[in-house]
């Protein structure tokens, strides 16, 4: 009986310790979109990775490294948008890879794109106003600023230091 007792005891603490172990890794590969692990068969999720990963490399000046990656970023984007051309994420996405490239005129078409279906997305008026400031129209960028006014965001706030650094 005492070995039933302790039978059943080893049997519960390796039933524990498996379950444990197996769900902490779904948990890990679940929960951090920022690490290597990503999904490659996501494409919008391998996108908005190689966008993060681009920024980091902008901040620190390597800009040559940082347009590799938005590069690797379209590509996935348009794959991403033949499966779902109606998101304004992929279509903002889209925008902010190609004007990092300097092809404005594209940039800005699939930003004015993702705003045809969702005219209040803080993030595509946040770079489509920096898009108008690069080009020099400063007074589309203040139209796009003036959207985002009430929305109490940080899209608000760079854009307003955007237009007013320039």
């Amino acid at each position: 009986m005492v070995v039933d007792h302790q039978l059943r005891n080893m049997i519960k603490k390796f039933i524990f310790t498996i379950t444990f172990f197996l769900f902490t890794q779904v948990s890990f590969a679940a929960g951090d979109s920022s690490s290597e692990s990503v999904s490659y068969s996501n494409p919008q999720k391998a996108a908005q990775n190689f966008v993060k990963r681009g920024k980091k490399l902008e901040s620190k000046g390597k800009n040559e490294k940082a347009l590799k990656l938005y590069n690797k970023a379209y590509e996935k984007l348009l794959e991403a948008n033949k499966a779902d051309s109606r998101n304004p994420d992929i279509l903002n996405y889209l925008g902010f890879t190609l004007r990092k490239a300097g092809k404005y005129e594209q940039a800005e078409k699939y930003y004015l794109q993702g705003l045809e279906i969702k005219p209040d997305h803080n993030g595509i008026n946040e770079y489509l106003g920096e898009l108008y400031v690069q080009t020099q129209r400063m007074d589309l960028a203040k139209e796009r600023l003036a959207v985002l006014k009430d929305c109490n965001c940080e899209e608000y706030k760079e854009l307003k230091e955007v237009i007013n650094n320039n």
